[in-house]
C-alpha cells in the first residue's frame, strides 16, 4: 500500500471512529422544567407539540426529522405539510406513541403537564420549552440542535440571532423612551406585561411598556387605562386590515392617535419566541423611530 494511500485510509478510520463515538455518546440538554433529558444517540423522530416548537426545531436544523406537529404548525411552509397529533387542550397520545417519537418536545404555556407525564411514563423524552427572553430562544435551538445532532448548524444560527439582537441593543441605547401601548387582542382588549418577551423587544428598542407594571403576562385592560397612559405610539400585529387601530382614532386626544403614531406589525414575527423574532424585534425598532420623530 502506497504512503498516500495508507494516509488516506487512516483519516478514513478515523473519520469512523469519530462517528461512532458521536453516536455512542449520550446527548444531554436541560430543559425549561429544570429536568435533565439524556439520549443514547441524536433523535432521528421528533413529534413537536407548538408551533413555537416546530419553527424552534426547523431552525436548529432537525426539520427533517420531525414526523407530526401540533395545530396551528405554519411555518416553515414545509411544516404545514405534516401530520397533525392535536393542539394546546387536546393530544392524540395513540396517535403520538404509534409514531415511535425518539424526542417530544413540548411547550408549557401550551401543554398539558397530565398529557404528558403520561408519554413520559412510557418511555417517551419529552423536552420542555419556554423562552422568555432573546438568549432563552438561542439556547432553544442549541439544545435542540444537540439532541438531534445538528450541534454546529444550531450554534451558528444561535450566534448570529444573538449578535442581530445585540446590534440593536446598541443601536438604540440612548434612543429618547417611547411610551408604548402593544395591543395583542382586541374583544377583550389585551396587552402584555415587562415579563413578555413583546415587552423586552420594546424595551430593546428604546421604549416603555405602558403596562409592563401589570402582575398578568397578558393582562386584560380598558379603553380608560389606555387613555389614562397615553402612549406615545400604539402598535399590533392582528387585523391586518389595520381595524384594530382604526378604533383608537376616535380618541384624537391620546397622543399615539394626534401624532399619527398607529402601527401595524408584520405578523407571527414577534408573537412567537423563535429566531424570527430578531426580524420582528428590528421592525419595531423602525416603527418606534418613526415615532421618536413625531414627537
Amino acid at each position: 500500500m502506497s504512503t498516500a494511500l495508507a494516509r488516506i485510509t487512516g483519516l478514513a478510520l478515523l473519520a469512523l471512529l469519530s462517528l461512532a463515538c458521536q453516536a455512542a455518546t449520550p446527548r444531554c440538554a436541560v430543559d425549561a422544567l429544570a429536568q435533565r433529558l439524556c439520549l443514547e444517540a441524536p433523535a432521528g423522530r421528533v413529534v413537536s407539540l407548538s408551533p413555537g416548537a416546530t419553527e424552534l426545531l426547523f431552525s436548529a436544523g432537525a426539520g427533517d426529522a420531525v414526523v407530526a406537529v401540533s395545530a396551528w404548525s405554519d411555518y416553515p411552509p414545509e411544516a404545514a405539510r405534516l401530520p397533525q397529533v392535536g393542539d394546546s387542550q387536546r393530544l392524540d397520545l395513540e396517535a403520538i406513541v404509534a409514531l415511535a417519537p425518539e424526542l417530544v418536545v413540548a411547550w408549557t404555556d401550551g401543554n398539558a403537564r397530565t398529557q404528558l407525564d403520561r408519554l413520559a411514563a412510557l418511555g417517551v423524552p419529552v423536552f420542555w420549552l419556554a423562552p422568555r427572553d432573546f438568549d432563552d430562544i438561542a439556547g432553544a435551538v442549541e439544545a435542540l440542535g444537540h439532541l438531534t445532532g445538528h450541534d454546529a448548524l444550531a450554534a451558528r444560527r444561535a450566534a448570529a440571532f444573538r449578535a442581530a439582537i445585540d446590534e440593536l441593543r446598541v443601536r438604540y441605547r440612548e434612543a429618547r423612551p417611547v411610551r408604548v401601548f402593544y395591543q395583542v387582542w382586541d374583544q377583550p382588549l389585551m396587552t402584555v406585561n415587562g415579563d413578555e418577551l413583546i415587552s423586552k423587544a420594546i424595551a430593546l428598542c428604546g421604549g416603555r411598556n405602558v403596562f409592563a407594571d401589570s402582575p398578568r403576562l397578558v393582562p386584560r385592560v380598558t379603553v380608560e387605562s389606555v387613555l389614562a397612559a397615553d402612549p406615545e405610539a400604539i402598535v399590533t400585529a392582528g387585523r391586518g386590515d389595520g381595524g384594530w387601530l382604526a378604533r383608537w382614532r376616535r380618541f384624537p386626544e391620546l397622543t399615539a392617535v394626534a401624532r399619527d403614531n398607529l402601527f401595524l406589525m408584520t405578523p407571527s414575527l414577534l408573537q412567537r419566541p423563535t429566531l424570527r423574532v430578531a426580524a420582528g424585534s428590528h421592525e419595531l425598532c423602525q416603527r418606534l423611530e418613526q415615532a421618536r420623530g413625531r414627537l
